[in-house]
């Protein structure tokens, strides 16, 4: 199919581009930009009068459900979010069941995957057999069958020695490690932010120092064994000035933030709402503007939704007892939107860096040729509108999971279009 894009104004971060320039594609890539090439006759014009035309989102942790959890969501449901949140590119963590520690499970997902011809799926593959922190994986058979890097999800490596021989091999053959960094002792049985809220509440908390500890075992980890590190899902104050000295120190390192923590903080537990129980915790208002201020000054190179569909059988209880996450791939790019808004800086600047976090920036990190919208790439776009204005509403929302902390909130910024290898995966 060619398409023809016009009238939109296409902001691309990785090329450079924020101007009114019309968007030319045939075979699944961008033919060109701005003009057309000779002969090109359209088969589908799109007027994107109004909207903004930008890459296809690139979501860095995104929980699909499959395989082994299809009673809390099934491929079909979450691409379709995916697709109405103009998500094009999804890295999903091993933890599945059975984890993706063998080379078959990997490959099955990912035919699954490209058999509903929808968004591009890059499996992590389990750092460890089992993800039991002891035996690791056969990495290289993992990245033939498709696995971008290498994680243990929320499990952490309570052996030492065991990490540190993962990261050496890992190094070895230019793998990069992806880890949240949770000591699994001061983290164990936490579940909220420790602070004057989680005692008030009488909630177990999970200290700063948990992830701050952690965060200097794999510093030194990185310096012993060269290791390239892709940190998940930052939370603290503290933890961002360590991570912000380790790259001034030149480690190569790489980290995100989950788009929750961005706008949220222990406060918005309210009265033990389970919606907002996630992992690692909301944390304080001090944590959540040193995220913001991170994300301004280049410390966390990406926003990730941390898609998490949690069933209500499992969500509907106490908050102790509730399984934490929550739905964010059709709510990630309104709340990188939001904060662009929060931010009060109106500048071109400020929108292209923040859709670079979700665009060029993740795609740089994940070692994925997309993110980006010039010629010869391929075409996964992304067309909003900047000015709509919706309620998050659940029965509204395609992932099968429908908890989130953000329901009943009004958002700016809505999805009109998304565009995988060319063709229209969804229009509303």
């Amino acid at each position: 199919m060619k398409l023809h894009i016009k009238n939109g104004r296409l902001i691309d971060p990785a090329s450079g581009i924020d101007a009114q320039q019309d968007l030319f594609i045939a075979a699944g890539k961008v033919l060109a930009v701005g003009t057309a090439p000779e002969g090109f006759n359209a088969t589908k014009t799109i007027d994107a009068t109004g909207m903004i035309v930008m890459p296809g989102l690139v979501d860095l942790s995104a929980r699909l459900r499959e395989p082994g959890y299809e009673y809390k969501a099934t491929l079909e449901s979450e691409m379709q979010a995916a697709m109405q949140g103009g998500v094009t590119s999804l890295v999903c963590p091993p933890d599945t069941d059975p984890v993706l520690d063998e080379p078959g499970l990997v490959e099955m997902l990912k035919h699954r995957a490209k058999g509903l011809n929808q968004a591009h799926v890059y499996p992590l593959g389990a750092l460890t057999v089992g993800l039991k922190g002891q035996a690791l994986t056969e990495m290289a058979e993992l990245t033939e069958a498709g696995c971008i890097g290498f994680s243990q999800a929320e499990e952490a490596i309570v052996d030492t020695t065991v990490l540190q021989r993962a990261m050496q091999y890992a190094s070895t053959f230019g793998y990069t490690v992806w880890l949240r960094p949770q000591d699994p002792h001061l983290g164990r049985g936490g579940i909220a932010h420790s602070g004057p809220i989680a005692s008030r509440l009488g909630l177990p908390g999970v200290p700063v120092s948990a992830e701050t500890i952690a965060l200097h075992t794999i510093f030194e980890l990185m310096r012993a064994t060269g290791a390239r590190v892709h940190l998940c899902r930052l939370s603290s104050a503290a933890g961002l000035e360590l991570v912000r000295a380790a790259k001034k120190e030149g480690l190569p390192l790489t980290c995100d933030v989950g788009a929750h923590h961005v706008h949220l903080t222990d406060v918005d537990i309210g009265f033990f709402d389970s919606n907002a129980r996630m992992t690692p915790p909301l944390r304080s208002q001090r944590d959540r503007d040193a995220i913001r201020q991170a994300l301004m000054d280049g410390t966390i190179d990406v926003i990730c939704s941390d898609h998490t569909p949690v069933d209500d059988d499992e969500k509907l209880l106490p908050f102790g007892e509730a399984s934490p996450g929550a739905t964010g791939l059709e709510l990630l790019l309104p709340l990188v939107l939001r904060w662009v808004e929060d931010s009060r800086d109106s500048s071109p600047q400020m929108l292209a860096k923040a859709i670079a976090k979700v665009t060029s920036e993740a795609a740089r990190v994940a070692g994925l040729a997309s993110g980006r919208l010039a010629a010869g790439c391929v075409a996964d776009v992304c067309i909003v509108d900047p000015s709509a204005r919706w309620k998050v509403d659940a029965k509204a929302l395609a992932s099968q999971g429908k908890h989130t902390p953000f329901l009943g909130y009004e958002l700016t910024g809505q999805v009109r279009m998304t565009i995988v290898s060319g063709h229209v995966a969804f229009e509303r």
